[in-house]
């Protein structure tokens, strides 16, 4: 047993020392790999570096390009992008500018005529078009599993497409692609900033995972299983690292708004270069549409008083449909069950009758992507037929915009309840048009937009079905000057999010890095 014990140690022994004397091959192997990646690295940006010179020697000006592989869609990121190059060339006259895009099947000139025809929005000179051949690796459905960090390292293969193909003085990545910046930084040796619409991972994530809550981006399976819990707590939060070290490599950050802001500053660590720029809202043709009840006020209210503020003794309002509309894509983040929980209670509380169920109508706005946006539709017609309000609710899908505009001028309420909602355009584009919001109670909406103005109400916030129901409920038993009061000073407060202020804002922001190249 001994002799045993012995042969054992001796084993022991020679397997520490053979693992020893593999250490220092290791270290030195370790070594001169990092040192030949940090050459292959200095080589490139100094090819980088060199093809710059020759491009700005060629063109005679500096060059801005931005980063928007989906620049051919309609959103209000695209108005963003749009509406920064207006700004930009109408500055400076000796720049030239670049997108990147990952649009296929379309010529740039087709794109500017569909900025044209969607945003009212005509560049004042050319723009050079970068067509990008792989935007599908920053598409979510290549990615089944650890979505977040497969699309962020295929945004970085895209990126060194973009890069290859041009190298720019002043990168802006517009999208949120902030694994993108030190490629640019760092290799392309350019001045890199962001505009940054929603963060790719934020605090309220992490929350969402620890407390183990069910959401649309906490799939049911993990939410219930502390371990699954634990991994992806420790999987966001190692993203999240990495997602602050990439973005803090930008020389200018602008968010979308306040909420925005806070993740960022939290994520990204650099107040001194990170601004509060909001997006331009379009909401001219909103605005020239007269309030109702402006003109005749005084006869509204008149008439309210003479039937005593109430209808058949309950309460409710003036006698006419009221519809409640709900402006927004059929994504699972929206949230439309709540929308149509919260009126199955309104119409609950205000009954059968005159002033009850048959004068309100909840209107579903929103856009179909897909298949799985068009079943997601059928599934809210089925939760209507569920609750039954079937014969109270529309769908109208895909809409061309005067329909829209029609459904909004001659709503009473604009509904939304999405969660942190980052911004919310279709929130002011209600307020803009004479409705009366009534918010989710988080958010930009919050924090930005349904918020007082010159100490007078613009809206109204909920958070649940019952806070939902009972606001409606308060909304459509205000008098008729009550009403006017807050479209009045909602439709005042929009000025803050127009084409001019936003001009103002981003040029400010701007205007450092685009001095450091012009001169």
């Amino acid at each position: 047993m001994a002799g045993h014990h012995h042969h054992f140690s001796l084993c022991f022994c020679d397997l520490m020392r053979l693992l020893w004397s593999l250490v220092m091959p290791c270290v030195y192997l370790s070594l001169a790999l990092t040192l030949l990646l940090l050459l292959v690295l200095l080589g490139l940006r100094v090819w980088f570096q060199g093809r710059r010179k020759t491009r700005r020697a060629q063109d005679g000006g500096p060059a801005v390009a931005f980063f928007h592989p989906y620049c051919n869609a309609g959103g209000g990121g695209e108005r963003v992008l749009w509406c920064s190059l207006r700004a930009l060339m109408n500055r400076y006259s000796n720049v030239s500018f670049v997108v990147y895009t990952g649009d296929k099947g379309v010529t740039g000139q087709q794109v500017l005529e569909g900025a044209r025809q969607r945003f009212n929005i005509t560049l004042p000179r050319p723009v050079t078009f970068i067509f990008l051949r792989h935007r599908g690796l920053v598409e979510a459905t290549s990615y089944p599993h650890f979505t977040l960090l497969g699309q962020s390292l295929g945004s970085m293969f895209l990126g060194w497409e973009a890069l290859t193909a041009f190298v720019p003085d002043l990168y802006v990545d517009s999208m949120g692609y902030a694994f993108t910046l030190p490629i640019f930084r760092y290799l392309g040796g350019c001045k890199v900033a962001s505009y940054v619409h929603y963060p790719t991972v934020s605090t309220d994530m992490l929350s969402v995972v620890r407390e183990r809550n069910p959401r649309f981006n906490n799939a049911d399976f993990i939410s219930r299983n502390p371990v699954l819990s634990a991994l992806k707590v420790l999987y966001y939060c190692l993203f999240a690292l990495l997602y602050g070290l990439a973005g803090s490599c930008s020389d200018v950050v602008m968010v979308n708004s306040t909420w925005t802001l806070g993740h960022i500053l939290a994520l990204w660590r650099c107040p001194g270069r990170t601004s509060v720029v909001y997006p331009p809202c379009d909401v001219r043709a909103f605005l020239d549409v007269p309030l109702e009840g402006e003109e005749d006020e005084d006869e509204l209210e008149e008439g309210w008083e003479e039937l005593g503020g109430e209808e058949d003794g309950r309460g409710g309002g003036d006698r006419k449909c009221h519809s409640i509309v709900s402006v927004g894509q059929f994504r699972p983040e929206k949230d439309h069950p709540l929308q149509i929980r919260a009126f199955a209670k309104l119409l609950d509380r205000k009954g059968d009758g005159p002033g009850g169920r048959e004068a309100l109508r909840l209107v579903l706005i929103g856009g179909c992507r897909n298949r799985e946006d068009e079943d997601r539709v059928l599934m809210l017609r089925g939760l209507c037929q569920e609750l039954g309000v079937s014969d109270r609710v529309d769908f109208k899908l895909n809409v061309p915009f005067d329909e829209l505009k029609r459904e909004l001028v001659s709503a009473t309420i604009g509904l939304h309840t999405m969660w942190n909602e980052h911004f919310g355009i279709g929130v002011v584009e209600c307020m803009a048009a004479g409705t009366i919001v009534l918010a989710h109670k988080s958010g930009g909406p919050k924090l930005d937009i349904v918020v007082a103005h010159e100490g007078r109400q613009t809206g109204f916030l909920a958070d649940s079905e019952d806070s939902y129901a009972a606001a409606m409920e308060t909304i459509l038993t205000l008098t008729p000057s009550a009403k006017l009061e807050i479209k009045r000073a909602a439709r005042e407060s929009v000025g803050r999010f127009s084409d001019q202020e936003f001009n103002t804002c981003f040029l400010a922001a701007t205007e450092a890095l685009m001095n450091q190249m012009v001169r």
